[in-house]
């Protein structure tokens, strides 16, 4: 009977031999034997992901898998904030000026060909250092061409990603795809994992030395291909990943060919932690004897066909060998291995995996972004340089400028227009055209505006809704820079109950009696909502519109009541909502929703959600779900 693919806190005792893989033993175990792979085929894999880990345990790993290492092989940390020079490489600007020559430097990763990189806070390094990383891994070789300085250098490297995110964090999915395992240690296990490493050294520097003659049959090439398309892993770097998993395991084991241990590994270590949907279990043997296949009837004979007769002693050939009936040829193969490597899937899956997979919503469209990054030159996180002139409140970055210059001063030195350098004179010609001024980098607050529908008999209910959801996102506002406004829609107009705010008493006093009743004027609503997403915008804020309502407009905009008018201006103010890209999300309260109600949200290129009865807590974790996406 085959394995039934269930969560990992249904599968029975004995449905695998790594159904416990999340126990302690067994996770200290793969942390043993990822660091293990990684001493063998660490530029192959690209690297390993640790997961919130402590100072000191990222430490302790990092140094003993640098032990298993070759002797001799570099390791080298990329800081937060590094400058494109350090981890790429160009002019060394010392040197440069003063030789009075154009002078290179190798950077971090280069320097760091044949070993370990660890990226602390992977969750928050820039573009260009991601950008950079991600080639390097792919590649292998890093590409200079800057500041008059052009270089190819190896650089083969194993990084170690160290995810430190918090709150609305997230480590970049291409440092994720690149990376063939992700690991959390427990700073309880890591005496024991070196421990267990030690002991393992000689094996891995023998199976380093016999990876290139490990073979891998192509039937366990196809079931290891299968199971990630079966678990929904889009990534075919995985796939790659999970073949050099089950080769270095097979040589770290000893064997030269793979068999169904290794392949179970690579699934378990690569697949697993990747896995996006939990299949449907195979039909068992019961279920496919209950309900059998309807066998096509048997054709009668035809008149003009002979009649067989059976074969004769003489017609049967006594020397020919016997072949079994319904055998097939498993040669080539075990059987059953899709079926191996679905149940160790199954067995390593996270325990909220169903969970967070059954609450995703991909319904409806939302534009723009929500607490973007923008530059700024007067605050923020430092990001680099750009030419300019300082002024304005600009500041001269004359590290940066220098580094502009030096590679020209040769070609100054011979300009008869500068005047050649005397005692006390300085030695560098600087121009207008190599100033440099600081970047910065501030990623900007989010103005959740609520716009609810206060018409009707439902009014109340919608508006307690609405309540109870300000309330617990201004609870998170605090630690996130974030405002909340709340403005309520009836009769012939618009009220703003609670303008932008991040004070929860003056909220809390400003709730305790909300007004409902009379008309729907949903197209001065949408009006009023596109109002304070541009007021919001201007302000420097990123702003994000959520509109409660049925849909249901019966007001229009110029306060004449009829339904046919009302919901004509409703699609005509939607449709220039959508023309300022401003993220929103439509929430449709109606018993058991209205087309009109999605069909506005789609005009305003809005999230559309039905939620009839929703409460508090359920609205207010869309609206982060909404908010966090950028």
């Amino acid at each position: 009977m085959s394995t039934a693919l269930v969560p990992p806190a249904l599968v029975p005792a004995n449905a695998s031999a790594n159904a416990s893989a999340s126990t302690p033993a067994n996770a200290l175990a793969d942390a043993s034997l990822v660091a293990s792979l990684l001493a063998i085929d660490g530029t192959g894999f690209g690297g390993v992901v640790l997961d919130h880990p402590m100072h000191d345990t990222a430490r302790r790993f990092v140094d003993a898998l640098h032990a298993l290492l070759p002797v001799g092989a570099p390791q080298r940390r990329v800081p937060i904030g590094v400058s494109a020079d350090r981890l790429i490489g160009g002019v060394d600007l010392a040197a440069t000026l003063s030789l009075g020559r154009l002078v290179s430097e190798r950077g971090v990763l280069a320097a760091a060909d044949g070993g370990l990189v660890v990226l602390p806070m992977a969750e928050r390094a820039s573009l260009s250092v991601r950008t950079t990383v991600c080639n390097v891994l792919d590649s292998g070789v890093l590409h200079v061409a800057r500041d008059g300085v052009s270089a190819k250098h190896a650089a083969r490297v194993t990084v170690i990603f160290l995810d430190e995110s918090v709150d609305d964090e997230a480590l970049h999915p291409a440092l994720i795809d690149r990376a063939a395992f992700r690991l959390a240690l427990e700073p309880r296990d890591v005496s024991a994992f070196i421990a267990d490493l030690e002991a393992h050294t000689t094996n891995v520097r023998d199976a380093r030395r016999r990876l290139q003659s490990v073979t891998l049959e192509d039937t366990w090439l196809t079931a290891l291909c299968q199971t990630a398309e079966l678990f929904g892993v889009a990534s075919v770097r995985a796939t790659m990943f999970a073949v050099r998993c089950a080769r270095a395991h097979a040589a770290l084991c000893g064997r030269l060919l793979v068999n169904a241990q290794d392949a179970e590994t690579a699934a378990r270590l690569v697949l697993a932690p990747r896995a996006t949907r939990i299949p449907e279990p195979p039909p068992s043997e019961d279920d496919a004897e209950s309900t059998p296949p309807d066998a096509p009837p048997e054709p009668p004979p035809s008149e003009n066909e002979p009649e067989t007769e059976p074969p004769t002693d003489e017609d049967t050939d006594p020397s020919s060998p016997e072949v079994p009936e319904d055998e097939s040829d498993t040669s080539q193969s075990p059987p059953d291995s899709n079926e191996l490597l679905r149940a160790a899937v199954a067995a390593a899956l996270p325990p909220g995996l169903l969970a967070q997979l059954l609450e995703r919503s991909d319904s409806g469209t939302m534009s723009g972004r929500v607490g973007a990054e923008q530059q700024n030159m007067l605050r923020g996180r430092p990001r680099g340089a750009r030419s300019g002139v300082p002024r304005g409140g600009a500041r001269l970055h004359l590290l940066e400028t220098l580094r502009a210059a030096a590679p020209w001063q040769r070609v100054r030195g011979r300009d008869p227009g500068t005047p050649a350098p005397t005692a006390g004179s300085p030695r560098v010609a600087v121009r207008r055209e190599d100033f440099r001024v600081r970047r910065f980098i501030e990623r900007t607050g989010t103005t959740v505006h609520f716009i609810v529908d206060a018409s009707g008999s439902a009014a109340v209910y919608r508006l307690g809704e609405a309540k109870g959801a300000v309330e617990l996102l201004l609870a998170e506002s605090y630690a996130r820079r974030d405002r909340v406004s709340l403005m309520a829609f009836r009769g012939k107009g618009t009220e703003i109950l609670l303008p932008p705010t991040r004070a929860l008493a003056r909220a809390k006093r400003v709730l305790a009696a909300l007004p409902g009743g009379g008309g729907t004027p949903m197209a001065i609503a949408i009006d009023a909502a596109a109002q304070q997403g541009l007021a919001t915008r201007r302000s420097g804020s990123a702003p994000l519109v959520v509109i409660l309502s049925d849909g249901r407009a019966n007001i229009a905009r110029d306060g004449t009541p009829g339904r046919a008018g009302a919901e004509r201006d409703a699609m005509l103010a939607a449709r220039a909502f959508a023309q300022f890209g401003i993220p929103s999300m439509f929430v449709d309260t109606s018993p058991r929703g209205e087309p009109i109600a999605k069909r506005i949200a789609e005009a305003m290129r809005a999230r559309y959600v039905f939620l009839p009865t929703a409460d508090a807590k359920a609205l207010g974790g869309l609206v982060r779900t909404v908010r966090d996406l950028t």
